[in-house]
C-alpha cells in the first residue's frame, strides 16, 4: 500500500489551521473577501462537529457544506446523518399533506356516518377477504358528503348530531369465523307452569360484530330489475268482488297477469288514487310526516294500531347506536290518539319513547285489522328509500337490537324476505278452520277463499313441499330487505288481503308458491319460537280488558279455616291415681338408643356364694 488514503486515513493536511481553510477554494463564503489579519498559528486538535450554519451563504453553499461534510465525517457518520436528512424529509412530507387535508376537509368526512338535515344513516361497510370492515368513500360521495363544501352547507344542530353518532359509532372489528358457527338449536326449555309455546335460545352477535356482516350491496333480484305502481287519480267506487277502492280493483285478468314476472313491471299496489302514498289516496298522513317518512333511510322498525286495539310497546335492549340509525315509526288512527293522550304525553316532536308516532286520516277500511294491512305490507311504499324493514304487530314488544335480528335472520343465511311458521299449523285448510271455530272472520268468506284457491292448485301441505316447511306464517313479524322481488311479493300479497279476506295467513303460501314457480326466489320461514325470542307478545286490549275485569268481579279469596281441637286437660290428681292414670294414652316417643347398648344381646348376672356367676 503506498498511502494511508487508500486505508480510509485522513491526510495529515486536512486538519490544517483555520487560516489554511479560509485561503481554500471551496470555502463557507462563496464571494471574496479581504485577506484576514495574521493571527497566531493555532494547536492542531480534532476539529468539532461540523455545523450547518454556512450553509446560507450563496447558490454555492449547499455543494460545499456536503463536500465538508463528507471531508470531516466518517463513513458511518455520514450514513447516520443520510438517514436522518431522510427521515426529516419524510417527516415534513407527511406533516404538509396532513395540514392540506385538515384544511380541504371538514370534521367527520372520513367517518362511516351519515347524516344529512334529519337522515340518520351509515354508510355500507365492505367485507374484505382479511375480514376487516372499511368505509367505502363513493358510498360517501353518494349520501352527500364527499365535499367538505358539503358538510359546510350543514346546519350547527345537524353537525352537533354527526359528531354525537361519531362517538356511539361501534368500534371496527375483525371476524375470521362466525361467532355462532357451532351453535346447535336446541328445543324451548321445559316450564311446567307454562305448557304453552315458549322461547328457544338463539345465538345473537353483539352490535358491533353484526354491523361488520352487513352486505355492500343489495340483494339480487331475479328476474324483475325494476317495479312501478298503478295509479288512476279518477278512479269511482264501485259495487265488486275484486277488492277496493283503495287497492284500485284489479280484474282477475290483472291479477293473473302480475304473476307472470318480466324485469320490467307495473302492478296494483294500492293508493292507487295518487302518486304520492298518503296524499289524498286514503290513509293520508300530514305532509311533515310523510317528509320525515322520505328522509328515513337505510333500516326502519314499523308497527300501528288501528281502532285502539292494543296497548303501545316499548323497545328494549336498543344500542345506542341504533337510536341514532334506525328509523321508529308507529301508525296510529284518530281514536288510537285520543286514547293516548288520556294516558301518556306526546312532545312536539310527536314521538313517545323510541316511536315517532304517525297519525293515519281517511282510513281506507272499515275493519281496522285491514287497514293494519296497509303498513305491514306496504312498507316499501311508505319508506320509498329504506334498505330493510321489520314489522311488528302491536301487541308485541321488540327485546332485541334491529341490527341483531337482521344479522341473525337476513345476512347470516343470505335471504331477502324471512316469516315465522305457525307454532301448531302448516296447512292452510286447517287454518282456515281455526279461523272459523275462533270467529276471526265471517264463514262464508273464509269458505269462498280456500275454493278459489282449491280451483286453482291448493292442495294439504305435505313433505313433497320440501324443502318449503310450512304453507302457514305467524304473520306478527316481517324481516325483510326492499328489494324488487319482494316489493312485488309483498304487493300481491296485499292484493289478496283487499280481494278476499283480512286473514293474511291463508293467502301467504299463494302467493308464495305462484312467484316460486316462475323464479328462484321464496320466503324463508324460521321457527316460531326463535320469534319469541325476540319479540314479547301481550294481549289485544280488549282480552286483557275482560280478563282484568273477571279478576275484578272475583269475590276476593278468603283464607281456608283451619279448625283446632281443644287440648284435653288432666285434673292435677290424675297422676296420683292409679286407675285413671292406666287409662290415659302415652304417647309414643322417639325410640333412643342408650349409648352403652350394643347390638349384641345383654347378659344377666347372678351372684352365687360371693362369686359372679355368669348366666346366658
Amino acid at each position: 500500500m503506498s498511502g494511508g488514503a487508500s486505508l480510509g486515513l485522513r491526510p495529515s493536511g486536512s486538519y490544517g489551521s483555520l487560516p489554511q481553510q479560509q485561503q481554500q477554494p471551496g470555502g463557507c463564503h462563496s464571494s471574496p473577501s479581504p485577506a484576514p489579519s495574521v493571527s497566531p498559528p493555532l494547536a492542531a486538535r480534532k476539529p468539532a462537529k461540523m455545523s450547518l450554519s454556512g450553509a446560507g451563504g450563496g447558490g454555492g453553499g449547499g455543494p460545499r457544506v456536503f463536500a465538508r461534510i463528507c471531508k470531516l465525517a466518517g463513513r458511518r457518520q455520514r450514513m447516520l446523518l443520510l438517514l436522518l436528512v431522510a427521515v426529516a424529509v419524510a417527516f415534513c412530507f407527511l406533516f404538509s399533506s396532513l395540514v392540506s387535508k385538515d384544511e380541504d376537509a371538514s370534521p367527520g368526512v372520513e367517518t362511516m356516518l351519515v347524516f344529512s338535515d334529519h337522515v340518520r344513516s351509515f354508510v355500507n361497510p365492505v367485507w374484505t377477504s382479511s375480514g376487516r370492515s372499511v368505509a367505502q368513500r363513493d358510498s360517501l360521495t353518494a349520501n352527500g358528503l364527499g365535499t367538505g363544501s358539503q358538510m359546510e352547507r350543514q346546519s350547527d344542530s345537524s353537525q352537533k348530531q354527526v359528531q354525537g353518532l361519531i362517538r356511539s359509532f361501534p368500534p371496527a372489528v375483525v371476524l375470521n369465523h362466525h361467532p355462532c358457527e357451532n351453535f346447535s338449536l336446541s328445543p324451548p326449555p321445559i316450564d311446567r307452569k307454562r305448557t304453552g309455546p315458549r322461547p328457544c335460545p338463539v345465538c345473537y352477535l353483539p352490535v358491533e360484530q353484526a354491523l361488520a356482516l352487513r352486505p355492500a350491496q343489495p340483494s339480487t333480484s331475479p328476474v324483475l330489475q325494476s317495479l312501478n305502481y298503478m295509479s288512476e287519480e279518477n278512479l269511482v267506487s264501485k259495487d265488486s268482488n275484486g277488492g277496493s277502492l283503495f287497492g284500485g280493483y284489479p280484474s282477475l285478468e290483472e291479477r293473473d297477469k302480475s304473476y307472470n314476472i318480466k324485469d320490467l313491471m307495473t302492478v296494483h299496489c294500492g293508493f292507487v288514487r295518487g302518486t304520492i302514498p298518503g296524499l289524498n289516496t286514503g290513509f293520508d298522513i300530514d305532509e311533515a310526516d310523510r317528509s320525515e317518512m322520505q328522509q328515513c333511510q337505510r333500516t326502519v322498525v314499523a308497527s300501528a294500531i288501528f281502532g285502539n286495539y292494543d296497548i303501545l310497546q316499548q323497545p328494549e335492549n336498543i344500542s345506542e347506536f341504533s337510536k341514532d340509525t334506525v328509523c321508529f315509526f308507529m301508525f296510529l288512527d284518530e281514536e288510537t290518539e285520543a286514547a293516548l293522550k288520556n294516558s301518556t304525553t306526546i312532545d312536539h316532536t310527536k314521538r313517545i319513547g323510541c316511536w315517532r308516532v304517525v297519525v293515519v286520516r281517511n282510513l281506507p277500511y272499515s275493519d281496522a285489522r285491514r287497514n293494519g294491512k296497509v303498513p305491514k305490507l306496504l312498507l316499501h311504499r311508505l319508506f320509498p328509500n329504506v334498505r330493510y324493514s321489520i314489522w311488528i304487530d302491536g301487541k308485541l314488544k321488540l327485546v332485541r337490537d334491529p341490527y341483531q335480528v337482521l344479522e341473525r335472520f337476513l345476512w347470516r343465511k343470505n335471504v331477502s324476505f324471512a316469516i315465522s311458521r305457525h307454532y301448531r299449523r302448516f296447512d292452510v285448510f286447517e287454518e282456515a278452520e281455526a279461523n272459523k271455530v275462533g270467529g276471526k272472520y265471517d264463514n262464508a268468506s273464509i269458505d269462498y277463499q280456500i275454493e278459489f284457491y282449491k280451483r286453482e292448485g291448493l292442495t294439504h301441505y305435505s313433505s313433497a313441499k320440501l324443502p318449503i316447511t310450512s304453507d302457514v306464517p305467524e304473520g306478527c313479524v316481517i324481516i325483510r330487505e326492499h328489494i324488487p322481488i319482494t316489493n312485488l311479493f309483498t304487493c300481491l300479497w296485499f292484493n289478496e288481503v283487499d280481494r278476499f279476506t283480512s286473514r293474511d295467513q291463508l293467502s301467504f303460501s299463494t302467493v308464495r308458491d305462484k312467484i316460486r314457480s316462475r323464479v328462484n326466489w321464496t320466503a324463508d320461514m324460521f321457527l316460531d319460537c326463535e320469534r319469541r325470542d325476540f319479540v314479547v307478545q301481550s294481549y289485544h286490549r280488549e282480552l286483557l280488558e275482560q280478563r282484568q275485569a273477571t279478576l275484578r268481579s272475583r269475590p276476593p279469596l278468603r283464607p281456608p279455616m283451619v279448625q283446632i281441637q281443644p287440648r284435653k286437660m288432666l285434673p292435677d290428681n290424675a297422676a296420683k291415681e292409679p286407675g285413671k292414670a292406666s287409662s290415659a294414652k302415652k304417647l309414643p316417643g322417639k325410640r333412643t338408643r342408650d349409648k352403652k347398648s350394643s347390638s349384641k344381646r345383654s347378659h344377666r348376672t347372678k351372684v352365687i356364694g360371693g362369686e359372679e356367676a355368669i348366666q346366658l
